[in-house]
């Protein structure tokens, strides 16, 4: 579904990151040596990145991750499992310690692989409602505001005369009497 024109959230989100953008940029600017451009570079740059990353980057980030330390495990549990099968004593203990790690970094892995493809959702999107604001945006079309008086300095002589909140309101609503 396509908007004619972006609503005022996302607007304001497009603003922040152009925001953001702009001040790491002057950030990088103001580095006076490599040691900062570089703590810069290794420390701010990929916070920043998953900050701004969208839910899909995310979800990949995390199977890959996922992937990476299941994969590990599962090689590292199974090299466990076959130095098991040929040795004895201290050396067995060892070897299976290496499995037993491995089967830990294994499940892990598969942890994160299941938060990333099951539990990294989307942000709860916005109701569509550009059917209203257009209706709205007619409405407010048609619609001339009441001729304003000229305003007046406020003196101490004004403030003194008590008056209403309500004072006023009703002189512009039409009669159909």
């Amino acid at each position: 579904m396509s908007l004619e024109r972006p609503d005022s959230i996302t607007a304001s989100a497009v603003t922040a990151r152009e925001e953001i953008g702009k001040a790491v940029a002057d950030r990088i600017r103001e580095v006076e040596d490599a040691r900062e451009l570089k703590k810069v570079a290794e420390d701010v740059l990929p916070q920043l990145e998953k900050f701004l990353e969208s839910y899909e980057e995310k979800r990949l980030r995390r199977v890959r991750a996922g992937t990476i330390i299941g994969a590990s495990g599962f090689g590292a549990g199974i090299l466990g499992l076959i130095m098991s099968a040929s040795l004895t004593g201290p050396d067995l203990e060892a070897a299976l310690w290496v499995g037993g790690l491995g089967i830990t970094a294994f499940t892990v892995g598969l942890g994160f692989i299941l938060n990333g493809l099951l539990f990294t959702k989307p942000r709860k999107g916005l109701e569509d409602r550009s059917p209203d604001a257009r209706l709205q945006n007619l409405l407010d079309a048609g619609y001339s505001p009441p001729a304003q008086p000229a305003l007046r300095a406020q003196t101490t002589s004004n403030l003194a005369q008590p008056g209403s909140v309500t004072e006023h309101t009703t002189l512009h609503l039409k009669s159909d009497r």
